[in-house]
């Protein structure tokens, strides 16, 4: 539904608005005669939700059976964000050359059942309440690695006032930016590989005690963390060996980092300020994961960036209520790709 200058319904931010806009462009170039002097491939996925196994790794496997290599792949991803980013005054565009990892744990712990009125010292909900608890309590460590470390660099000269001190002086304020990014979640999911408890199950009956309790708990990893790194901290942290960790079998490690260096990256940069002129761009983390994972066979350059601004109530309408995206929003959308296009392929 149109109505009041916005696109209402769901998926319109997440991902309807970035499919229709590439599409539109497409449409309205080769109406007018636009011939590529350099192949393009549209390539989308039905199952990004559900980790893109059936889409986009079915579509980047027949590309390289065919043998073709791409020279880079542009995803879903960053936004442009606008008053987000603390002593920024400008818009970001942050350019995701990188994204988390994906690892979910399935941890089950085994103890004697029976009736409740005789319970032993070491039941199987106590030792997976305690391990949970540590794991809570003993979360990875919060770091600034290479992406997020370049993306401080390339924000801190546009920043004011004490947060332009902050991020120039790494060597000196970590710990001060640190302990502030761990007040927020979205923050702090930048610097740490996140620890989420998603799921519990224990018991059916009030009188008898369970012989077994299961937990499943989703990590998501920043680039240099694996999931052996994780488990190994897992196992470490919860100290317990009635415990038993099982991993998914659609855990991946974080792809590999996109250099900035990269003359696709240049070209990037350059069309989102020249249908953006007022913003500032930067690369960044994506600390979702997106199914572009899944062409790392194919290619050694990976953007995550959706061309749309955002204010922090956007981002509460992600999966969320009153999903809507701005009507002259998605007319820049689609003008954004058409400049990508041309300059890509022109």
């Amino acid at each position: 539904m149109i109505a009041d200058g916005f696109i209402w319904g769901r998926g319109s931010w997440d991902d309807k608005g970035n499919l229709y806009s590439m599409l539109e462009a497409a449409e309205a170039m080769a109406n007018a005669g636009f011939r590529p002097k350099r192949t393009i491939y549209f390539a989308f996925g039905h199952d990004e939700e559900t980790a893109g196994t059936a889409g986009a790794k079915s579509i980047a496997a027949l590309l390289a059976s065919r043998g073709i290599r791409l020279d880079f792949v542009i995803d879903e991803g960053l936004l442009i964000t606008e008053g987000i980013m603390k002593g920024l005054d400008k818009p970001a565009a942050l350019i995701g050359v990188a994204e988390k990892g994906y690892a979910t744990l399935v941890l089950n712990a085994q103890a004697t059942s029976g009736h409740s009125s005789m319970p032993p010292r070491d039941t199987a909900i106590g030792m997976m309440s305690a391990a949970l608890t540590r794991l809570e309590d003993h979360r990875l460590p919060m770091q600034i690695r290479s992406t997020v470390a370049e993306m401080f660099d390339t924000l801190a000269p546009e920043m004011s006032g004490f947060n332009r001190v902050v991020l120039s002086n790494l060597w000196l304020f970590r710990p001060l930016l640190l302990r502030e990014f761990e007040k927020s979640g979205p923050t702090e999911a930048m610097v740490r590989t996140t620890t989420a408890l998603t799921i519990f199950n224990a018991g059916d009956k009030d009188n008898v005690l369970p012989g077994n309790a299961e937990a499943t708990i989703n990590f998501r990893l920043i680039p240099g963390d694996t999931q052996g790194s994780v488990i190994d901290h897992v196992r470490g942290t919860i100290a317990n060996d009635r415990i038993s960790i099982k991993p998914f079998p659609g855990n991946t490690d974080p792809p590999p980092v996109t250099a900035t260096s990269s003359p696709s990256f240049q070209m990037l940069n350059r069309t989102i300020r020249e249908i953006y002129p007022d913003v500032i761009v930067a690369p960044g983390l994506m600390v979702a994961a997106t199914d572009s994972r899944h062409y790392t066979g194919i290619t050694d350059k990976i953007f995550r960036f959706s061309p749309v601004r955002a204010n922090s109530e956007d981002l509460k309408r992600f999966h969320g209520t009153n999903e809507r995206l701005p009507v002259e929003g998605y007319a820049d959308m689609i003008r954004f790709y058409r400049r990508l296009i041309e300059n890509a392929a022109g």
